[in-house]
């Protein structure tokens, strides 16, 4: 706790917030992770906001912005810029409004993402390639046409929508001890952590950001907003150049740390989440869990939110395949072998008696040509993490061979 907290939004703001956003929002139940509590020796309960209407958590902030609109603003139309979740949420909202809306969402949106938003109604544009450049695409629109801004965090009232994320959480988790929030533009951690303070000044709100695109981590040491030089991270949804002014204000007043974690992890976070919750998240939407095992704080109960589940199955496929290298799951080596019969009988035979299911071999007469009387050969093989990876590694040293590591 930092001390005595400004209010800048009240506490029966959010409550009015929760009852516009129940007309449109879906139960997500707080859920107990032994995998994710082991991991970070903590009591883990796990948001699913992917679950939600529209996939992600957005569609909290958006509705509750367009129905606090007057008639005039209607009438004259919603422009947005999102990398995805935030496109979907003004257009379910706008949709169910009766409202026109136009979305700019960056080029290389996934195209789950464009085909949902387009569902629901809205007029797609495709501009620049993160969300900052479709930002000043929209912007450009707005001029231009006279249209509504919906911005997808710099706005009270949507960080107010976000924040009926907490009344959920703090009713299901009232002695809580710390909430994690991905953090993209800061929309969601600012609503969120504003709301927690406010019912328990008490609560720990942490923040995680994908390394390549830490723009809130950046501004906090800056004690400014500052605009990142580039946004390179899987997690497109968070791939934001810059925060808020109004965000910032509310992260620097609410929020009690920020921690960033590589690609690596978020693949890692993915394929816990797949396997031990069979839960699919977008890459953006499991920052928070990936951020668990970088809590200081052990023993406490920790609400960690998945944010979005907006992923295509493309990537999905590419996620699962890469997270099982990142927990030590699918073991690539090659090994130097004389160029005569049984050798690849022997590796079989040792691979056997360590229990490795091989799914790949590769045997190279012509690989190796430093050394006429050797081949290479290349093996993928499943394993159970890195203890069992060391173990096959350990075997074959003992018989003479030495392992050199692909992935």
């Amino acid at each position: 706790m930092k001390g005595e907290y400004k209010e800048v939004l009240k506490l029966e703001q959010f409550e009015e917030a929760k009852k516009r956003v129940d007309e449109v929002i879906l139960p997500t139940h707080l859920i107990y992770s032994e995998a994710f509590s082991k991991e970070c020796r903590n009591q883990v309960y796990i948001k699913p906001e992917n679950l939600q209407r529209t996939g992600a958590f957005k569609i909290r902030g958006a509705y509750n912005k367009i129905m606090k609109l007057d008639d005039e603003a209607k009438s004259k139309g919603l422009i947005a810029a999102s990398a995805g979740n935030h496109a979907q949420g003004v257009a379910y909202a706008a949709h169910k409004l009766g409202v026109p809306a136009t979305i700019v969402m960056p080029a290389h949106t996934p195209l789950i993402k464009v085909e949902a938003t387009e569902s629901y109604g809205a007029n797609v544009v495709l501009a620049g390639e993160v969300y900052d450049d479709s930002y000043q695409k929209a912007l450009d629109l707005q001029q231009e046409h006279g249209y509504t801004f919906v911005h997808p965090f710099n706005d009270e009232d949507v960080i107010e929508g976000q924040g009926t994320i907490a009344l959920e959480i703090l009713e299901e988790l009232p002695d809580a001890d710390v909430i994690l929030m991905p953090i993209g533009g800061g929309g969601l951690i600012s609503g969120v952590a504003c709301a927690a303070k406010l019912i328990n000044p008490n609560v720990k709100i942490i923040g995680v950001e994908p390394e390549g695109a830490a723009s809130a981590l950046a501004a906090i040491n800056e004690d400014n907003v500052v605009a990142l030089k580039e946004a390179n991270t899987i997690a497109d949804g968070t791939a934001v150049k810059e925060i808020g002014d109004l965000t910032f204000d509310y992260i620097k007043e609410y929020v009690d740390g920020i921690i960033t974690v590589s690609d690596y992890e978020l693949m890692d976070a993915f394929l816990l989440l797949v396997e031990k919750h069979k839960l699919i998240a977008e890459n953006s939407g499991i920052l928070a869990l990936a951020g668990l095992k970088k809590l200081n704080e052990k023993n406490k109960k920790v609400v960690s939110l998945v944010s979005g589940g907006n992923i295509d199955v493309m990537t999905i496929s590419s996620m699962i395949n890469k997270g099982l290298i990142a927990r030590g799951r699918i073991f690539t080596f090659t090994v130097q072998l004389l160029d005569k019969p049984g050798e690849l009988e022997f590796v079989s035979h040792v691979l056997t008696q360590c229990n490795a299911n091989v799914i790949g071999v590769e045997h190279n007469q012509f690989k190796n040509f430093a050394r006429f009387l050797e081949v290479e050969l290349r093996i993928t093989c499943e394993t159970n993490g890195e203890s069992h990876i060391q173990s096959i590694i350990d075997a074959f040293a003992k018989e003479g061979y030495t392992l050199t590591r692909i992935n």
